[in-house]
């Protein structure tokens, strides 16, 4: 038991009532609160269009990269 949790009153010792103030609330900035955006334009993308994708880019990339070391443009 401790008294900062229980207080002493009449009838022995009381649960504090206290609210527990956090002082980091205080230091957090309004800003931050935003309400979410609203982006109408915008289309979803299927998860498996997003890694044909980045996938392709990839094999892509990659046959750049061979096609230019092979021909010598890289040394």
């Amino acid at each position: 038991m401790s008294l900062k949790l229980y207080r002493p009153g009449p009838g022995g010792l009381e649960p504090s009532t206290a609210v527990n103030q956090d002082y980091r609330t205080r230091l957090r900035s309004r800003r931050w609160r935003l309400p979410p955006l609203r982006n109408p334009d915008a289309q979803p993308v299927t998860a498996a269009a997003a890694v044909a994708l980045l996938g392709g880019l990839a094999a892509l990339t990659f046959v750049v990269l061979l096609v230019g070391y092979g021909v010598g443009f890289w040394h």
